[in-house]
């Protein structure tokens, strides 16, 4: 029964915000917000097939957030995703969602609350002038494939054996501290030999 009645009273709350911001938008005849948040690149799954693949995350993290210049608290209110859970790992990672956010907020057009009064970050009224209503999503994310051009295959291509390159490049790798210190007893005892 409270499940139910704390459902309905979201429900009420819920659409009071946004009803009042559409309310002022039919009024004065300007664009909607767009439908869904801003997001972020992330970079796929770390897998051979994924790892070169890019697709749209969960939310921005306070790193790229502060590097781009934009408060907290005030992105989610101008329609960028805010993830306070995830971290930038990569400095390259960081640069690029933070320059992806400087871009979406130069091409931002934000409109005053009241019109008589407008605030510091708002647009000024030539750029309202010009607003029109973006359809589709905001800066696509796209994924940039380079793929390889048809060659032909040579002798040498098809003496190459993949597996027992790769099986001796494990072997090598795993065998080298004990390869190494067997290496170094070796040099001591013909060092001790001589002397």
């Amino acid at each position: 029964m409270t499940e139910k009645l704390k459902a309905s009273s979201d429900t009420q709350k819920a659409p009071f915000f946004f009803f009042r911001y559409i309310h002022f938008l039919f009024q004065f005849g300007h664009p909607f917000p767009v439908k869904s948040p801003y997001s972020v690149i992330n970079n796929g799954p770390f897998s051979i097939k994924y790892n070169s693949r890019v697709r749209a995350g969960r939310g921005f993290t306070l790193e790229e957030l502060k590097k781009a210049g934009i408060n907290k608290r005030e992105a989610p209110t101008i329609g960028i995703a805010v993830d306070f859970r995830r971290r930038s790992m990569s400095a390259e990672a960081l640069q690029r969602n933070a320059q992806r956010l400087t871009e979406y907020r130069s091409k931002l057009i934000l409109f005053p609350r009241k019109l008589s009064k407008p605030g510091k970050r708002d647009s000024p009224p030539e750029e309202l002038k010009l607003a029109t209503q973006l359809k589709g999503p905001v800066m696509p994310i796209v994924n940039k494939l380079k793929k390889d051009k048809p060659r032909k295959v040579t002798r040498e291509m098809r003496r190459f054996k993949a597996y027992y390159t790769l099986a001796t490049a494990r072997a090598d790798k795993r065998c080298f501290g004990r390869r190494q210190r067997r290496a170094e007893k070796r040099a001591a005892e013909e060092e001790s030999k001589k002397k």
